[in-house]
Formats: structure tokens, sequence, C-alpha cells
């Protein structure tokens, strides 16, 4: 018909114009806005330049015009290039040697195009031929069209993290371009003439491709996303649902019209009918409704909750609260509240015997929680289970899981009860909050599940975790009391040996009256250690330096020897005037300690020597002896370890107490030692001169900073 060809002639005549408008359009807009820097540039303004000519042309002289047929071969040739030349834009075109022989390889098949226009211009005299050279055109832009898509797809799945997003919209644009040449193609090569609609909206499509290749030209725009409202989506669905059944129901319609005579048309009658029905019966299903939103949801929107502020959130909450001092329990309902606008909530925690017990409120002190709030069974469902109790679907009788027979009636009839959240721990739940209804009421729905159980978990580590510490904390108390026993039965144990001692030498001296001297005054010594212990109990661990003064080394030194007068042989060798600040009583009693592992480590007749010097920075006192000695390896590993002692029947904690007790002063304890030799421990301070001068300039450094 005349009137419909010159009507297609017309349309496009028109749709060429206008891809050829979009495509000059977009070459200008990259030409000035798009990023100079990138690789595709000057070709990306090439391809559209041309492709923009081939538009024209095609317009003005037809689409199987000899320059038409020119122009789209050039054409092809820029966009393969602009191809090649994204590679280049996260560095691949030089790693990636194979994919220059497939560009060659398309260009080459492109470059055969010329030589087909020749035959067919030239040689191409019968029909059969003209079949033939069309025949092989076609199958060459097949060729090149899955070339070019196998490309596109390999461009954009091995770019870098970095590049894929600036690559999106190019990827996308050249994509469609070849998938529109591949289906075209194919159709004019399986019908042995090009498809006439095709024809007409070509111009159309290349013109509407043109867009997303300018949008990737421009950094700042090739990140952009595509957001359509929830309502624009669900219509769309909706459309592309009702096409897709019409378009099903007119397939099967069809095919069924292949029975003949009244049999075939009451089979059609037949179909629509029931396909009618089961339409009428499953579309108005809320349930179905339901499931096709929530899909969608997921796939295809951006999530209600802003998943970074509110973890963000989270942090800050459960961090430091609003207030200084804020309950963990107390922060703990409230980071989980503010998820999901919940003006208060109930922590119930397990109790001490066996059962859950409220640990908390925030902001709900209307509600009233039984001594027993939630039962074992309602307990161990939520461990196997793992589920947000939703409890105005319970209060509908909503059974998803079995939880509906189990809801505590407190809670159901609590009106203002809207959330139950296990805080599960491996399996194990630590913790349950309950949460109040919203001001702004709404139902629950599969993205507060899935968050507020993720974000259960993490409360539930944070209580396991304090859980431990507190045990931990617990233990510490226990040792710390356990270590001030043993360091009172070592210091007892001490006075004993020294007891002992004396006792024995009392066999022999008793009758002489300087020993019965010195006896008393050692058991005057031993009554007054015993008192300064008891009055040093409750100061073990402590590290304070309100007792602390300036005292002479050789004071201390003599001292401990006059302690051993009668017992054993003690002597000071070397007494050179020091002060260092030090507490005294801790001196004396880390010193006898020294004094005390040294003659253990004698034989009954071998002296132990004391030396007090100094060498103008530090003052030093050493407790030397010439007993069995220690190991390397011991005095590595064991002679500071509590409890670990070389002497049978020993507490293994004399050296230790000594040496924390001497820094605690901000002294230092040092030993040397040899087998068979004997063993040296020095105890060095800093003289009360320096440690003075020392703490005046970290004073002003200080006030100089501030």
């Amino acid at each position: 018909m005349p009137g419909v060809a010159d009507l297609s002639s017309l349309v496009g005549f028109a749709l060429y114009l206008v891809g050829g408008a979009f495509c000059a359009i977009s070459a200008v807009w990259i030409a000035t806005r798009g990023d100079k820097d990138r690789p595709d540039h000057q070709g990306l303004i090439g391809a559209l330049g041309l492709t923009a000519l081939w538009c024209l042309v095609v317009a003005a002289l037809g689409p199987a015009s000899l320059p038409a047929l020119c122009v789209e071969i050039g054409r092809n040739l820029a966009w393969i290039f602009v191809l090649f030349r994204l590679f280049a834009l996260d560095g691949r075109h030089e790693s990636l040697k194979p994919m220059r022989a497939v560009i060659l390889v398309l260009t080459f098949v492109e470059l055969l195009q010329i030589g087909l226009l020749f035959v067919g211009q030239e040689l191409a005299i019968t029909l059969q031929l003209h079949e033939l050279v069309f025949q092989m055109s076609a199958l060459f832009h097949i060729m090149v069209s899955v070339g070019a898509l196998m490309l596109v797809h390999n461009l954009y799945v091995g770019a870098t993290p970095t590049a894929r997003p600036m690559l999106r919209w190019s990827a996308g644009g050249l994509a469609a371009l070849w998938a529109f040449d591949l289906h075209f193609f194919t159709a004019a090569y399986i019908g042995g003439a090009t498809p006439q609609e095709l024809v007409i909206i070509r111009g159309l499509v290349v013109g509407l491709i043109a867009i997303p290749l300018a949008i990737g030209s421009k950094r700042s725009y090739a990140i952009m996303r595509l957001k359509p409202s929830r309502s624009v989506t669900f219509q769309s669905l909706s459309l592309l649902a009702i096409g897709a059944y019409l378009l099903l129901m007119a397939g099967i319609a069809q095919s069924l019209s292949v029975l003949v005579g009244d049999l075939g048309r009451l089979a059609q009658v037949g179909f629509i009918f029931i396909a009618v029905v089961c339409a009428l019966l499953w579309l108005p299903s809320q349930r179905l409704r339901g499931w096709v939103r929530v899909i969608a949801i997921k796939h295809l929107f951006q999530h209600r909750y802003d998943y970074r502020a509110e973890w963000l959130r989270f942090t800050q909450t459960i961090g430091h609260g609003d207030r200084a001092n804020e309950p963990l329990q107390e922060r703990i309902i409230k980071s989980i509240a503010d998820i999901t606008d919940s003006p208060s909530g109930l922590l119930l925690l397990p109790a001490e015997h066996e059962g859950f017990e409220l640990a908390a409120q925030w902001a709900w002190n209307t509600v009233e929680v039984p001594s027993d709030p939630l039962s074992a069974e309602l307990i161990k469902l939520f461990e196997q289970e793992s589920f947000i109790l939703d409890v105005d679907d319970a209060r509908k009788g909503i059974d998803q899981h079995g939880e509906v027979g189990l809801l505590p009636e407190w809670i159901r009839d609590e009106t203002n009860a809207w959330a139950v959240v296990p805080l599960l721990h491996f399996d194990r739940i630590t913790g349950v909050v309950v949460l109040a209804r919203p001001a702004d009421p709404r139902r629950l729905d599969w993205e507060d599940f899935d968050l507020l159980k993720v974000v259960g978990q993490q409360l539930a580590s944070y209580l396991a975790e304090q859980s431990g510490q507190e045990a931990l904390m617990e233990s510490a108390r226990f040792d710390e009391f356990n270590r001030r026993i043993a360091f009172v039965m070592h210091d007892i144990k001490n006075l004993a040996s020294q007891l002992s001692l004396l006792a024995r030498n009392a066999e022999h001296h008793a009758d002489n009256p300087e020993f019965r001297a010195d006896m008393l005054v050692t058991l005057r010594n031993s009554a007054d250690k015993l008192n300064a212990l008891l009055a040093r109990l409750g100061r073990y661990g402590a590290n304070g330096s309100e007792n602390y003064q300036d005292i002479d080394l050789c004071t201390v030194a003599q001292r401990v020897v006059s302690q051993y007068e009668g017992v054993h042989a003690v002597s000071l060798i070397r007494s050179e005037k020091t002060k260092v600040r030090a507490d005294l009583e801790g001196l004396e009693q880390a010193l006898v300690h020294l004094v005390q592992n040294a003659i253990d480590a004698s034989e009954p007749g071998s002296p132990v020597y004391l030396d007090v010097s100094a060498d103008g920075v530090r003052a030093r006192i050493e407790v030397v002896d010439s007993g069995v000695g220690m190991s390397p390896e011991f005095v590595r590993t064991g002679l500071f370890k509590p409890f670990v002692s070389s002497k049978n029947g020993g507490f293994g904690i004399g050296a230790f107490e000594a040496r924390e007790i001497v820094r605690a002063m901000g002294g230092r304890l040092e030993v040397d030692s040899r087998e068979g030799l004997g063993t040296r421990f020095i105890v060095s301070f800093p003289l009360s001169a320096v440690a003075e001068f020392l703490n005046s300039s970290d004073s002003t450094q200080t006030a100089e900073v501030a």
C-alpha cells in the first residue's frame, strides 16, 4: 500500500534525524564537559560524530545506499576503537595482549564489508549473487557484534573496583548498541531481508544509546544510579506482569488453534475461562502481593535504614551513652530501641539460679514485670529458631514458630509491648530486650527483623564479654587475697626460721650472758616484725607514696644486719652515705627477703654480705652470698615467678615480693648468679637529689605544654 509505505518512510526519516541530533549533541557535550583525561575521550567524540553523519546520510539517501553503507563501516570501526580505548581506563590495554588480537580480528572482519560492497556493486549481476552477498554481509555483522559483546563483557567484569563505576554507563551503552545490531542482522540473515520495522527505529535506538555514553564520559555523572520510587516500580512491575500474562495466554490460545473445527474453538474458550478464574483467585491474594512486595523491596530499592548511620549511632550509644556512668544494661536497651524509634524498653537477663529476671528499664517505669518473666519453653524456642517475636502478630494469633501459646500474659496485656528481641551468642541466649511501641506505629517487616537480629547478636557478645570480665575480676580478687595470704605465710616462715635458729643456738650458748642479751634483742625484733606484718597486711598491692621519705641506705642495711645478730653471720662490708626516697619499712622488708634467701642458699657457717655504694646518680645496696647459686635459665624464667622455688618446701615468692616492693618505690632489682659460686642481688634507686631534679624537670615540661 503506497500510503503505508510513505508513512513508514516519513517516520523513519524523522527518527533518523532525531537519532542524529542526539548523537551530535552528545558529541558536543562530551567535547565541552566530558573528562578530557579519559583515554576514550577523542575516540568517543569521533564515533558519535560518525554515527550522527550515518543517521543523516540514511535519512537523506536511505539505509541501503552506498554512502550510507560506507559511513556505517566507518562508524563501526570507530566504536571498536572506543571499546579498545576503554580497556586503558585501568591500564588493562597493556596487560591483556589477547584482547588486541580480538580487536584486530574484528577490525579485519569489518573491513571485509568494503570488499562485499565492491562485489555487490560491480560483480553481482544475478539475483543469486546479490542474495549471497547480502547473507555474507549479515554474517560478518553478526560476527562483529558477537565479538564486540564478548569484549564489553570482559571490559566490565574484569575491571578494578575503582574503575567499574566509571565503566557502568559506557559499557551499558556499547552493550545495547551491539546487542541491537546482533538482533537486527540475525533477523536479516534468517529472513533473507532487512526487517523494515527495525530499519525504521534503528536511528532512534542509536540516538538513545548516545545518552548513557555521554553520561559515562564524566566521572561525577558516571557514578549516578537510577533510583525509581517504590510506587513507580510497583506499577511498572504490575504492567510487566500483566503484559507477560497476556502474551503467555495469547501464545497458548494461539497454539490451541491448531485443533480443527469446534474442538479448537471450545479449547480456546475453555482455556481463557480457566485463566481468567485463576487470575481472579490469585491476583487479589494479599499473601501473594506481600511476597511480591518484599522481593521487590529487597532487590530493587535502597533499604529503609541507612546502615552506616545506624551502625555509627549504635556504636556511639553502646560505647558512651547519653550521660556519664550510664550502666551497660541501659545502653543496650537504648541502642536497640533507637533503631526502631522505640521510646522505651526492658532488658531481661539470666537469673542467678534459673530462669530470667528484670535487669534494667529504660524510660518504661509503668510496666510491672513478674519475678519469672519468661518461660523456659519460650527461651528454648528462641535459641532453636532465632527469631524476633512480633507481639502484635502474636496477639492476633499469627503463629510462626509456636510462640503464640508461650507469650507471657504480662507482655500480651501490656498494650505498649511491641517486639521481643532475643540476644543470642553462639546459639545461647544471653538476654532478652522488650521494645515499646514507637510513636508512629507500624508493622515490623523483614528489614526490621534482619537488622534487629544482627544488632541482637552484637549486643549478646557485649553481655557475654561483660559476664566474662566480671568473672575474671572476681577471680582476680580471690587471687589478690590468696597472694596476700601467701606473702603473710612467707613472712611468718622467715620469722619461724629465725626463731628456729635462735632455739638451736640457745641449746649451746644459753649460759652465755651476751648470747642471752642478743636473744632478747632478736625476740623483740621478731615481735616488732609480727606487729609490722599485721599493720602491713592491708597494704599489699598498694603503690601509694604517702610513706616515702629520704632515707639512708646504710641505716636500712644496719637494721637488717641487727635482725640477724645471733642467728646468722650477716656483715656490712661497705657503707657509703647515700640518700634515696623510699618507704623505710617496705625497703627493709624487701632486703629481709633477699637476705633470708641468701642464708637459705648458703652453708650454716657461710656469711652473707651487704654492700652499700653510690656512683653519683644511683645508690646501690648489694646482698652477696657464696651459696649454691642459680642457673641462668632459672634466673630468667623462674626466679621472679610466684610459687616457683628452687628450695624444698619453699613458697617461691620472696624474690618476687622483693622485686615488686622495689619497683613500686621506683627502684630496680637485678641479679647475678653462678652455679656453685654464689649470688649477688643488686637493689638500686636514684639518689634523692637526682630524683628531685628529674621530677622538677618533668613538672616544668608539663607546664610548658599546658
